[in-house]
């Protein structure tokens, strides 16, 4: 069918694009509040706050520090609520699938851009509820496209990452409405314009994304989105927990029956794990480190720039165009985390481990990223905060597109939604503690943050406990792996034996039986409880049963048997059975 494969790689290759210009150009746009925050200054929000004060040398000057602390404590709200009601978002996700959780981030979005586009500084306070909105709205965007990553097999982990650096740049938005209101455009016809763009996610949700979800692994001829006319692709049943099983793939279980089946892990196993507790603490640490460095910079600017309002424009530019590398820099953390796919594992280790020991160098060097980043950013030196904001949206891309690609590889796929909602949220409850720092920057510390970023610095070094805790783990779990046979790799059947049981094998040449000349049946017989050399690796616990083929001697000395390792899957279909 090679018409319909083409039509298969085209939508996902749209499914891709379209989902990467969504995520860029819309999802996360409320962490481009400083662009945002100069526009409505000039608008006049809260200016109710700026107050006349008496200077030094007697002169009167205008005090906006409250003007500051609101802007400050609308961005505190808007971010908190993007990550804690991630959670009700991940849930929703996860029992209702794709097309309903858009359709209500698509809802929440449109609602934000409308209340902003008529909103006014007679009105400011809805600036509350309307960043809120666009938060949680974003954010239910970006859920809904990590998925896609499924869709593209060995380059899973680069999509996931590639996405959540158009996340990061998508905060662009607001300095591009920054700049068209500085050629006369207006905010009001700026967030209608975005309103009328929801349409394009309508669109999208019904066409180019699952009713329910894509799965993983992707099953062959899988397909999705409202067609023309009837599919031939094989039919798929999508089960509760959101795994698709075609008929094909009923045909690949173990012949051995008896086998006991692989358990997954419960979703209070996952969150009471020591993975999961290491990964909030991680993401914590990192997450209020940049949510303040974002909520303060217009203050931090102008303290630095003596109050000039063209310099301080100049950097927050500056800050604004360097978001929009957020995209370009993702890559490099998904091609750290998928440099394995395509090589061949060690003996015993499982596609899970390889990929959970790749997320170890991905996790250290966003760790060693963030302590580079704060202390540029603790330094008051005006031309270093160029490098403070390279290091800044080199860091966020690694961060988020590292928590997505982690959550997905360390847990079951079918907790990632409520798992991803669950540890956003919970940072959330720790990114409260920014509005207190600001508070404390303002008062106590007399506008003076050095001493709060230090202490920002010496907090972000927690974020190295994860990193150890994955690697010991991946460490001590290579020496307890089962011996495994790869149905890829061609192992000699001598050796193969000797690992097994300790005595020498006749045959020396390789054994390759087509699956269909197993004919469907299977005889087992007793073998000796033995301890092989490899015992470290495996030790069987049961006797080992072997296949026949029919009229064959099923004898373990018969160079005609093959060996099967008991409850790993028997592997049917096209491939061919190796031993």
């Amino acid at each position: 069918m090679p018409g319909f494969e083409i039509g298969l790689s085209m939508r996902r290759g749209l499914t891709f694009a379209t989902g990467l210009v969504e995520c860029l150009c819309f999802a996360g746009a409320v962490f481009g509040w400083a662009s945002l925050v100069f526009v409505l200054k000039t608008e006049g929000y809260f200016s109710d706050l700026c107050v006349n004060t008496t200077g030094v040398n007697g002169t009167q000057v205008l005090d906006c520090s409250g003007q500051d602390e609101r802007f400050s404590l609308v961005f505190t709200i808007a971010s908190f609520m993007n990550n804690f009601l991630t959670l009700t978002s991940g849930f929703l996700f996860d029992r209702f699938g794709t097309t309903v959780a858009r359709l209500f981030g698509i809802c929440l979005y449109s609602t934000g851009t409308m209340m902003v586009a008529f909103s006014s500084s007679a009105m400011s306070n809805l600036l509350f509820p309307a960043l809120t909105l666009l938060a949680v709205g974003g954010i239910m965007f970006l859920i809904t496209n990590i998925q896609v990553g499924n869709l593209f097999g060995s380059h899973r982990s680069t999509i996931i990452t590639i996405y959540n650096g158009a996340f990061d740049s998508s905060s662009a938005l607001f300095f591009i409405i920054k700049l068209l209101h500085e050629v006369g455009v207006s905010l009001r016809s700026a967030f209608l314009f975005l309103t009328a763009c929801s349409t394009i996610h309508v669109f999208r949700t019904f066409f180019l994304m699952p009713r329910r979800f894509i799965p993983y692994p992707l099953p062959d001829h899988y397909t999705y989105g409202i067609t023309c006319g009837k599919s031939t692709a094989l039919s798929s049943k999508v089960a509760e927990n959101g795994d698709t099983q075609s008929e094909k793939e009923k045909l690949h279980k173990p012949l051995d029956k008896d086998a006991p089946a692989k358990q997954e892990k419960s979703f209070r196993e996952c969150l009471l794990s020591r993975f999961f507790v290491l990964h909030l603490l991680w993401l914590s640490v990192m997450q209020l480190r940049h949510y303040l460095f974002i909520g303060t910079l217009n203050p931090m600017l102008e303290g630095l720039t003596d109050g000039e309002p063209s310099l301080v424009s100049k950097y927050i530019n500056a800050f604004a165009i360097t978001q929009l590398c957020g995209v370009l820099c993702a890559p490099w953390n998904g091609l750290i985390l998928d440099r394995h796919k395509g090589k061949p594992r060690a003996l015993g280790e499982s596609e899970q481990e390889a990929d959970l020991r790749a997320t170890v160098l991905s996790l250290f060097l966003t760790a060693l990223q963030c302590v580079f980043f704060s202390v540029c950013a603790t330094i008051p030196y005006l031309p270093l905060q160029y490098l403070t904001f390279i290091l800044q949206v080199l860091n966020r891309s690694f961060l988020f597109g590292g928590n997505a690609a982690f959550i997905s590889v360390a847990f079951p796929s079918r907790h990632f939604g409520k798992l991803y909602g669950l540890v956003m949220a919970l940072s959330a409850v720790f990114t409260i503690l920014q509005y207190p720092c600001v508070s404390l920057v303002k008062g106590p510390l007399g506008g003076d943050p050095l001493y709060l970023n230090v202490a920002l610095t010496l907090l972000s070094l927690l974020a190295f406990i994860h990193p150890l805790s994955v690697y010991l783990h991946c460490r001590a779990s290579g020496g307890k792996s089962a011996l495994v046979v790869s149905p890829n790799i061609c192992v000699e059947p001598h050796s193969c034996w000797e690992k097994l049981t300790g005595s020498s094998f006749v045959n020396t040449g390789p054994i390759i039986l087509p699956v269909e000349s197993l004919g469907g049946e299977e005889e087992a017989v007793e073998a000796p409880q033995v301890t092989p050399p490899c015992g470290q690796r495996f030790t069987p616990a049961l006797p080992l049963p072997f296949l026949s083929l029919p009229g064959g001697d099923s004898h373990p000395s018969s160079q005609a048997d093959v060996v099967r390792i008991p409850a790993l899957p028997t592997y049917v279909g096209e491939s061919r059975l190796r031993v």
